[in-house]
């Protein structure tokens, strides 16, 4: 049987639970920092491209003699020369005055700088744009001669700044986040589906382990069988030792319950004898409780000796050869009334216990309806799931349901008149209830009295 997954007490659902908690966490994190990690190199590679661009830029500007800033046609990007193409320079003096310049992608705009950082002598920010665009501004200070004075130290300092769009930047960002989220969720798909494999045949010795008791316990394997891994190999070993032990256990008791009955019989025989040749009063009293202890002795030795057996694994009984070979007795010994026996049982039934407790069980209740019947008995056995339903049915006067209830609930006998100790019943329901079982009395079909008696079966 394969252990069920899904539930939260099962040991691979912990596994499969705590495998996919840190996979999913690493995946997160890795997720994570390989998208800031992305970010960085295009934005660095966005500065990178901007620092070109104001390097052209500054290569292009001379100082004229107004003392401003005049731009030859060398080095200078093109998208400079489009309206709000998304490239943008501004030139403006240090000192309040004229001089500065815009390019014409800026057409009558100028660029309101954020200050970010400052990395040498180029200080980096942010800026909002034409049309709200979201601009990454580089500005730095250059100082050129004066060239209306003579003094060779005398200058005039500009700060250059040149702006570009962040949407093509963002756009590589997003489809990039966009792939690592669907590829990321891909992967840990295939690692949800590794781990549960992983823990399924990690797990499957454990499965094979279940199966071996499960032999067992249905008789067909008295221990466990096969190779397990060294984790589990001795598990299984004092497994096999814990079953061998039951086992020499409940043979001694068995043992000796077989002593004690044999124990007790001999001196009741005795007794019972010795009553039998004085006669009178008191031989008959003796008779009497001697014949009760039998009962007794019988009835109870049968709940020991069944008791002892019930949890035996590996305890396994064909229905189908124990009801004939009972069939077959009970027809001699009751041939002078030439009874009728029919057995309908599967061949494929088996009983989960002991053949004795069954020959004990079905033998009963057999000779009862045997005992009682006026030609015909009919005895049939029929799986149903996890137990069978044995009935036994006979055409004799069948019992009131007041009758059936004495008999079956407190095992009163009603007639002295047929042989036996009348204990036959008591003992049906008691062993059967140490198998988890149920005794029944009702009508039959017959006409007599019907008995049915549940007990477990084997798959």
């Amino acid at each position: 049987m394969v252990p069920n997954i899904f539930r939260l007490d099962s040991l691979a659902a912990r596994l499969i639970a705590a495998d996919a908690i840190w996979a999913m966490l690493a995946l997160v994190v890795g997720g994570f920092v390989l998208s800031n990690a992305f970010r960085n190199a295009v934005q660095d590679n966005f500065d990178d491209t901007l620092v070109n661009d104001m390097g052209g830029l500054i290569a292009a500007a001379e100082p004229d003699p107004q003392n401003g800033v005049i731009l030859q046609d060398r080095f200078i990007n093109r998208q400079f020369d489009r309206v709000y193409s998304g490239l943008y320079y501004q030139i403006r003096p240090v000192s309040p005055g004229p001089g500065g310049q815009i390019s014409r992608s800026l057409f009558d705009r100028a660029l309101i700088v954020t200050p970010d950082n400052a990395r040498g002598a180029v200080a980096y920010g942010f800026a909002t744009g034409p049309e709200n665009q979201h601009l990454r501004v580089l500005s730095r200070r250059v100082e050129f001669p004066a060239v209306e004075t003579p003094q060779p130290n005398d200058t005039h300092a500009y700060v250059f700044t040149v702006a570009g769009d962040l949407s093509q930047v963002e756009a590589e960002i997003r489809a990039f986040n966009g792939t690592l989220i669907w590829s990321f969720v891909l992967l840990g798909l295939g690692l949800m589906m590794a781990v549960f494999l992983q823990v399924r045949v990690g797990l499957m010795p454990l499965t094979r382990l279940q199966q071996s008791l499960a032999r067992i316990r249905d008789g067909s394997a008295q221990r466990l069988e096969g190779k397990f891994p060294a984790e589990i190999a001795p598990l299984a070993a004092e497994l096999n030792s814990l079953i061998e032990h039951s086992n020499e256990v409940v043979a001694r008791a068995r043992t000796h319950v077989s002593n004690l009955a044999h124990f007790l019989k001999t001196p009741l025989s005795v007794l019972a004898s010795e009553a039998q040749a004085q006669g009178g009063p008191l031989s008959d009293q003796v008779r009497r409780q001697v014949e009760t202890m039998r009962r007794q002795v019988d009835h109870y030795l049968a709940r020991a000796r069944a008791a002892g057996s019930v949890n035996i694994l590996g305890n396994r009984t064909e229905v189908a050869p124990v009801l004939n070979d009972l069939a077959r007795v009970l027809a001699r010994i009751h041939a002078e009334r030439a009874i009728v026996i029919d057995c309908d049982c599967p061949p494929d039934l088996c009983f989960r216990g002991e053949r004795q407790d069954l020959e004990e069980m079905a033998g009963n209740l057999m000779d009862n309806a045997c005992k009682w019947a006026a030609r015909h008995v009919q005895v049939r056995a029929l799986k149903a799931g996890p137990v069978f339903a044995l009935t036994v049915e006979d055409d004799g006067v069948g019992l009131s349901p007041e009758d059936r209830a004495r008999v079956g609930e407190r095992g009163e006998r009603l007639d002295e008149s047929v042989p036996g100790s009348g204990l036959g019943l008591a003992i049906v329901r008691d062993i059967s209830k140490l198998y988890a079982g149920s005794l029944a009395l009702g009508a039959s079909d017959l006409g007599g009295l019907g008995v049915r008696l549940t007990l477990p079966a084997i798959a």
